[in-house]
């Protein structure tokens, strides 16, 4: 089943100590990034939250905002560094004894000075938080998977009603390409006639030549025939495969567009010119889209 590269995907969980939402959005890429925001105190997590994202999601660019609200009273505590308060203490007294200051120094003031006071996170068990954390990223994963596989699903619909089109066209050449040899005969004779007058008779083996030499090159029976099997392959890794791969659906369709030029350029015929730049048009469609798929 196809996927889409891009989708959103959001997790809840609370634990009784902290709410944690969890909030992961993908966009196209060649390979698989990962890229995670959340508390600096919960980094320890960030390898595992990874590991649970790559498992849903093999290839894009992924990032995941991880918000944690501590709804408990015993989140921090508040630590007294003695010593720099001491010694904030001792260049006070200096500071009143050597300008011969007066006045008290309270323990308000000494409390508000910078670091007195602390407050510092409360240790958390580290194995607690990471399954805690891992719950509502796993929910926000699946969510995303399933909005991916809905987009992929419009992806493939897409992608086979484009092919169809262009094996309609296809064909249409394909019932064309054997009067181009014809046309350029009768154009021969034509044009040799405007030259030279009806009054000199040309040999038919030598304009049967020269449209022979003129049919081989322009021949693209093995170019529509080929153009022909990777829209097949194309359809099938869409229908068939249980996880197709969009780097392979992004080679198929440069192989596409490499027959679609050959064809253009060896038909010699404003008819099939014109299909081909309309298949060409089709093709430019789908490798945009191709460009989404995981």
């Amino acid at each position: 089943m196809i996927k889409s590269m891009t989708g959103f995907g959001r997790g809840e969980y609370s634990d009784g100590k902290r709410n944690i939402i969890v909030e992961i959005k993908s966009v196209n890429h060649r390979y698989s990034d990962i890229t995670v925001k959340m508390p600096r105190r919960y980094a320890f997590a960030e390898d595992k939250v990874k590991s649970a994202v790559k498992e849903k999601l093999r290839r894009g660019k992924v990032d995941v905002s991880i918000l944690v609200e501590n709804i408990t009273e015993n989140d921090v505590n508040i630590k007294l560094n003695e010593m720099l308060a001491k010694q904030y203490f001792d260049n006070l007294k200096q500071l009143q004894e050597q300008f011969e200051v007066s006045g008290d120094i309270s323990l308000q003031f000494l409390a508000s000075l910078p670091d007195v006071m602390k407050a510092i996170p409360d240790v958390e068990d580290e194995e607690e938080i990471t399954k805690a954390i891992l719950i509502p990223t796993e929910q926000a994963a699946a969510n995303l998977e399933e909005m991916r596989a809905v987009e992929g699903q419009k992806l493939a619909e897409d992608l086979i009603a484009k092919g169809e089109n262009i094996k309609r066209i296809l064909d249409q050449i394909a019932e064309r390409a054997p009067q181009v040899a014809v046309a350029y005969t009768e154009k021969l004779r034509t044009r040799i006639t405007e030259l030279i007058g009806s009054s000199v008779q040309v040999p038919e083996d030598r304009i049967l030549v020269e449209a022979a030499i003129f049919a081989d090159k322009c021949a693209i029976d093995e170019e529509i025939t080929r153009l022909n099997s990777h829209l097949i392959q194309m359809k099938d890794i869409i229908t068939k495969s249980t996880q197709p791969d969009g780097k392979k659906l992004d080679f198929l369709v440069q192989e596409m567009n490499r027959e679609a030029n050959t064809i253009g350029s060896k038909a010699n015929d404003i008819t099939i010119t014109g299909h081909m730049l309309d298949i060409k048009s089709e093709i430019e469609k789908i490798r945009e889209q191709v460009q989404n798929i995981e």
